[in-house]
């Protein structure tokens, strides 16, 4: 047993078929096998002789295998089967390298150990590498083919079936595409299952029950080991965790807990070495074999370095080559026929395998190619037929006839350019790129005419937008018994015509009856949701609108001049006026009215808001408020836009905010009566004339009091006017008190001294008419002309007066 590197390995079977039992147990305990449990993966790996496997094993496991010194020639390595343990794996994972297969050391006729190698691997292995190289893709004896026959038939016949993964590693990849390759290997796979005769258990069993194979590539290890080394550590990955459900061994059955393996294995190789029944194909067959593979090889490499070949294959791989089936034909045609002349005296079976072989490699190598031109072809005629197509819209033509037109010849230029790049040897189908390119056009003609149409539609939706919205908030505006009638007025007038011309321009695209009407219904729709859409925004600021119209009607009169409180105004109808055109306007917002059916909204609304007195002596019945309910009959809930819950929620904030500039007018008028009637209440004018009897008769008697009281009026009413008595205490008695106070005497001086400089202007313009007169009269005329000119004087004055009563105030 050999242990370097943290890698345990030991030689499980020998050269000469001997199982090493002792070593097999050392090996277990030294990893520690029995306490896995389940927990463990044996991976096993076959291919020819000298294939690499040692070095991939080695590179992808972290194991110690012993690879082949490429500087002493290509000579057996490995000799038997080795067995190591897996480098930072988990689960724990063994990994079996054996022997390779057609070695000359053996030689051609004792392969009994190759097979039984081969057959214990697939038996004791949760996942199986076939090694194997790309070029030998196709063959018989290099792929494995009549090993894996065998192998299959006497497994099926010696073990009860498990689930097995075949991995496929294809060395030293070429520049074919993995996906070209892998069902070769897959085609050939179920060929051999399909050809094994199988016990009657079996007869029916598909090959997935027992294995699930897979395929990978990698490339050549000496001439790209950089790029070798990544892909392999990206192969390790998928070996993580392998057990679990969808891992590489996740599909196992029947596992040998980890405990039992070295019995089992060790009764499994007894099995396998009695069996006598093993034989390969005969030698002439193998020469044949081999030697037309080797000339099959030289001509697939002379094809490959062929400078015709090599020119047209980079040509088409960036734009379309004239004349690429014709070309591409005649280059077949030589390599092929080449081969014919060179194999035409081996085994005839053999030969046209290997022919058919080599035409399937060498259509594989130029298939790329070949779909590389269908691509060029398919590509130009869509950018071809996209121009023509948008030139054909630009120039007026009908959607539908100019998408017909432009498809039917542009198919068929593509049937001509693709005959041209078709292949004498291959019966190949273009219909899959034809039928691509029909969908790329296809796709482009509904994109295209989802466009126009969506562009169509959304036009004369901004049509209807245009013309409806404006309009229908002016309407809700001034909302009235006439809204909605006229809303649907202006709906059905600017519907029918947007329908009208919609109609007309979905002509062109020939659509049937049933996409062009709903496509009609939908514009018709929308410009019923704009109604609706606006009908929705007023009712959410009806309250605002409301407040709105109740202070435009009580403020402004009919002729929408500004209200003075004078104090002949009936508020309370101006009142009721304004709350009455407040409440049409929620009755009108209250349900969207498109259809005909009436509604009794603004009698409900105005019995029971406007007048719930009168509602309650009508429905003295009915104890239930008529609003107390969350829907309004014969109005269905999709209609409604506020509830009558709602408005009765609406009207009760409106009279709240509206209350404060029915109490300021109503404060207005008052002081304005106040301002404007200032006698006595009748039965103080009453009271004056009984108690002042004395007082006016002797005013008769001596009628000079008349004179000083007249005078004393005159001087009360100017002082009255100077100092703006009304307007002092209009902010308050003790306000106005104060600034009396302080204007008082700077008033009687300013007055005293007016009436002084008056008779003095007066006295000087006279002088010489100083006739003497009776005493009384004298004094008498005086007296008449001062007060006549102080009433003059505070007449004159008012509005002087009235800014020295500012002035006043300001100090």
């Amino acid at each position: 047993m050999d242990k370097s590197n943290d890698c345990c390995s030991t030689h499980l079977i020998d050269g000469d078929g001997n199982f090493n039992a002792v070593g097999i147990d050392k090996f277990m305990k030294e990893v520690k096998l029995a306490e896995c449990g389940l927990s463990y993966a044996v991976v096993a790996i076959m291919g020819p002789q000298s294939s690499g496997k040692s070095t991939l094993l080695n590179n992808l496991f972290g194991t110690n295998f012993r690879e082949m010194d490429a500087f002493k020639g290509r000579s057996q390595t490995t000799k038997g089967i080795w067995m190591a343990h897996c480098v930072g794996i988990e689960p724990c994972t063994l990994v079996m390298d054996l022997e390779g297969t057609d070695g000359r050391e053996r030689g051609e006729d004792d392969t009994a150990f190759e097979k039984q190698s081969a057959l214990f691997a697939l038996a004791v292995s949760d996942i199986v590498l076939i090694n194997m190289w790309c070029h030998d893709i196709g063959r018989e004896q290099a792929a494995n083919k009549p090993l894996l026959k065998t192998v299959f038939q006497v497994m099926m016949r010696l073990f009860s079936p498990r689930k097995t993964t075949l991995m496929f590693v294809i060395r030293d990849k070429t520049r074919t595409p993995l996906e070209n390759l892998e069902p070769v290997l897959r085609e050939d796979i179920q060929k051999i299952w399909d050809s094994v005769p199988k016990p009657e258990a079996h007869r029916e069993t598909p090959l997935s029950e027992f294995f699930n194979v897979q395929v990978v590539a990698l490339s050549s290890f000496e001439e790209k080991e950089e790029q070798f080394r990544e892909q392999v550590a990206g192969l390790r990955q998928r070996f993580f965790h392998s057990i679990a459900p969808g891992g590489l061994a996740g599909d196992r059955r029947g596992v040998v807990p980890a405990s039992g393996f070295s019995f089992s294995a060790e009764q499994i190789w007894k099995v396998i070495k009695e069996n006598k029944d093993l034989d390969l194909p005969a030698h002439k067959v193998m020469v044949a074999t081999v030697r037309c593979e080797e000339i099959a090889n030289e001509k697939f490499s002379s094809f490959i370095g062929n400078e015709e070949w090599r020119e047209l294959e980079e040509t088409v791989e960036t734009k379309p080559v004239p004349g690429f089936g014709k070309k591409l034909s005649s280059i077949l045609d030589v390599c092929l026929s080449e081969y014919d002349a060179e194999a035409t005296y081996f085994d005839e079976g053999v030969r046209s395998s290997k022919r058919k072989q080599l035409e399937e490699k060498l259509l594989q190598l130029v298939q790329p190619a070949y779909q590389f031109m269908l691509g060029h072809i398919r590509s130009g005629t869509l950018d071809k037929f996209k121009e023509a197509f948008d030139r054909a819209l630009n120039e007026g033509k009908g959607f539908a006839a100019a998408a017909r037109d432009c498809t039917e010849y542009f198919m068929s230029q593509f049937d001509e350019a693709s005959a041209g790049a078709d292949i004498d040897q291959a019966n190949w189908d273009s219909s899959k790129v034809r039928d691509k390119l029909r969908r790329d056009i296809d796709a482009h003609i509904t994109a295209v005419r989802a466009a126009k149409l969506s562009e169509l539609t959304a036009t004369y939706e901004k049509m209807l937008n245009e013309a409806l919205c404006g309009p229908v908030e002016a309407l809700f505006d001034g909302a009235s018994n006439d809204t909605w009638p006229a809303i649907k007025k202006l709906l059905r007038q600017e519907t029918e015509k947007a329908v009208t011309g919609f109609s007309s321009a979905l002509s062109g695209f020939e659509m049937d009856e049933v996409a062009k009407n709903n496509m009609l219904s939908r514009v018709e729709d929308h410009a019923k949701g704009i109604v609706e859409a606006k009908a929705k925004e007023e009712a959410g600021r009806v309250l605002m609108r409301m407040k709105d119209r109740f202070s435009t009607l009580f403020s402004h009169d009919s002729d929408s001049m500004p209200r003075v409180w004078t104090g002949k105004e009936d508020i309370r109808a101006i009142t009721k006026t304004a709350r009455s055109a407040s409440l049409k306007l929620l009755s009108v917002m209250a349900a969207i009215r498109l259809d005909d059916h009436a509604d009794n909204i603004e009698s409900t609304l105005s019995l029971a808001l406007l007048d719930p007195k009168a509602a309650a002596s009508t429905n003295r019945s009915i104890s239930v408020d008529p609003l107390a309910s969350s829907s309004w009959n014969e109005v269905p809930s999709s209609k409604t836009l506020l509830t009558p819950v709602q408005c009765k929620s609406l009207w009760r904030q409106f009279k709240i905010e509206t209350e404060y500039t029915v109490t300021q007018a109503i404060s207005a008028q008052e002081a304005s009566k106040r301002s404007n009637n200032w006698l006595p209440p009748p039965w103080a004018i009453v009271a004056l004339i009984i108690l002042g009897f004395n007082e006016f008769m002797t005013l008769l008697r001596n009628p000079l009091y008349l004179g000083f009281i007249f005078v004393g009026y005159l001087l009360v009413k100017a002082l009255w006017v100077q100092l703006d008595i009304s307007g002092e205490f209009r902010n308050g008695a003790l306000p106005g008190l104060l600034s009396i106070s302080t204007k008082f005497l700077p008033t009687i001086m300013s007055l005293l001294r007016k009436l002084a400089e008056e008779g003095q202007s007066h006295a000087n313009a006279d002088p010489q008419h100083n006739h003497p007169l009776p005493a009384r009269s004298s004094q008498s005329g005086t007296n008449d002309y001062d007060s006549s000119s102080a009433s003059s004087e505070v007449t004159s004055s008012e509005n002087g007066n009235e800014y020295a009563s500012s002035h006043y105030k300001a100090q």
